[in-house]
């Protein structure tokens, strides 16, 4: 039977019919009445939107319909979409090419480190207990050795973020006492969700003292404004954005030296932070945290989620003396980690003890590193894969790969972009914006980038587990 689209919209079966059929009563076992309702309710929206999406309400030549519009079908669907349930925290398809994606959970954690999270947590742990003394003992022990290896500082804590980062160090450093902190115009950022510098200092307590210019801040401007309410010399990275041009900022030895001269300690946000220089991928040097502590940093902060790769946490590192003040802040245990970021980190901080193995293992470094002829041998293994499906109707899709950039995202390395290639996914009928929501709908939702009025899939951040679930999507709407 052929229809048109009003008449294959008629003969959909009403939601209360579907539901008193005895294999969705039997769902009610596992899942209550109102949640297998509103999930019914929106597969049926799902295949109605299809219906509206691609077939032509003048189209009288009618496409068969009737095998997905009876009850048996829609039933069949809701077991698979049940059986399939997830929470609303769910796994993604990453097809934008933006490697740390803050939107998308930024760093993807390495096998070792989501191994350790499953044993640690799903057991007892020495989390404060000293196994050699058998008395309580500290959380930060079991990472400390390692950053402290890593790095080459004196001593090291981490909290749950870097904002709380660089708060708990400016409170420790200020708070209460109307103490000063000095820095350059031109590193007064934003650095995401709407937390500006600016604001962080005010709400721990200090008071700003902005020095030098926009675009140029040199040693005087710092000297000049120094003076008995001084307690701090801050440089914040620009990770998130860039100048160029008539420019000149302050490198983390110039500050030293002017803190050292003053006796006045120093501290860097890094942001992002990175042990391993990554202009080895073609991008751009960053500072690594192991170069800003070997310049004589006091105080050192950074991401654990971002250029790291490893799980949110905001990294504390440099001279014992400051650390240790830090450590007794009573923000330290409002800030605090978990006993599961303490596995993932310290599994993800291991990888670094041998930097090349790093590179492999850890998912954030190895999607940076992939060769464009890796990405592109990826994206020909698909398209091949794309073209032996058994679509059910061939003529719907077309496929081709097309170069594209990709970035690393997180804040970091702005305006920087990776040689890659995407796979472009064009429908007959459906625009690029209607491709993305449908997917976007899936059980594992497949986000993508829209370019050229085409929905793109960037190989450099679709993994090979993805393929399947790829095919899965498209199959859906194969119709």
């Amino acid at each position: 039977m052929r229809n048109n689209k009003n008449n294959i919209l008629r003969q959909f079966p009403s939601m209360q019919t579907i539901l008193k059929n005895p294999e969705v009563v039997r769902l009610t076992e596992s899942f209550s009445y109102e949640f297998i309702k509103e999930r019914l309710g929106d597969l049926i929206k799902l295949k109605k939107n299809e219906i509206l999406n691609t077939i032509d309400s003048n189209d009288e030549s009618g496409i068969p319909y009737d095998y997905y519009i009876t009850v048996e079908f829609f039933t069949a669907k809701l077991k698979e979409d049940l059986s399939d349930f997830s929470f609303s925290l769910k796994r993604v398809i990453n097809g934008t090419g933006v490697v740390v994606h803050t939107n998308l959970g930024r760093s993807i954690l390495s096998k070792g480190a989501v191994d350790n999270i499953s044993k640690i947590s799903s057991s007892y742990s020495n989390l404060e207990f000293n196994l050699a003394e058998g008395e309580r003992g500290k959380r930060y022990s079991h990472i400390e050795y390692l950053l402290k290896k890593i790095i080459k500082c004196e001593k090291a804590i981490v909290v749950n973020n870097n904002a709380a980062a660089v708060f708990m160090a400016l409170s420790s450093f200020c708070s209460g006492r109307k103490k000063e902190v000095i820095v350059s115009r031109g590193e007064l950022v934003e650095i995401g969700g709407s937390f500006r510098i600016p604001d962080i200092m005010r709400a721990s307590g200090a008071v700003l003292v902005e020095v030098g210019a926009t675009n140029k801040t040199r040693p005087e401007d710092y000297e000049s404004n120094i003076n008995e309410n001084t307690a701090l010399l801050l440089k914040v990275h620009q990770s998130n954005f860039r100048m160029i041009g008539f420019v000149h900022e302050l490198s983390s030895k110039d500050i030293v030296s002017i803190g050292k001269k003053y006796r006045i300690p120093v501290m860097e946000d890094l942001g992002s932070g990175s042990f391993i220089n990554l202009s080895r991928f073609g991008l751009p040097c960053e500072p690594t945290a192991q170069e800003v502590v070997n310049a004589g940093m006091d105080v050192v902060t950074f991401s654990g989620d971002k250029l790291l790769g490893g799980p949110q946490a905001g990294i504390i590192a440099g001279k014992k003396k400051y650390i240790d003040m830090l450590a007794t802040n009573p923000l330290n245990r409002a800030f605090r980690i978990d006993k599961m970021t303490i596995a993932s980190l310290e599994a993800t901080l291991f990888e670094y003890l041998d930097m090349e193995n790093a590179v492999k293992k850890i998912p954030t470094l190895s999607l940076i590193a992939q060769s464009e002829q890796d990405i592109k041998k990826k994206a020909k293994k698909f398209l091949n894969k794309l073209k032996k499906f058994e679509w059910k109707n061939k003529n719907l899709y077309n496929f081709k790969i097309l170069e594209d950039l990709s970035i690393v995202g997180g804040g970091a390395l702005p305006d920087y972009g990776l040689k890659t290639y995407a796979l472009s996914i064009t429908h007959k009928t459906m625009s690029a914006d209607n491709l993305s929501k449908i997917f976007r709908g899936l059980n594992i939702p497949i986000i993508g980038k829209i370019k050229n009025a085409e929905f793109l899939l960037d190989m450099r951040t679709v993994l090979d587990i993805d393929f399947k679930d790829i095919l899965y999507g498209l199959s859906i709407i194969d119709i």
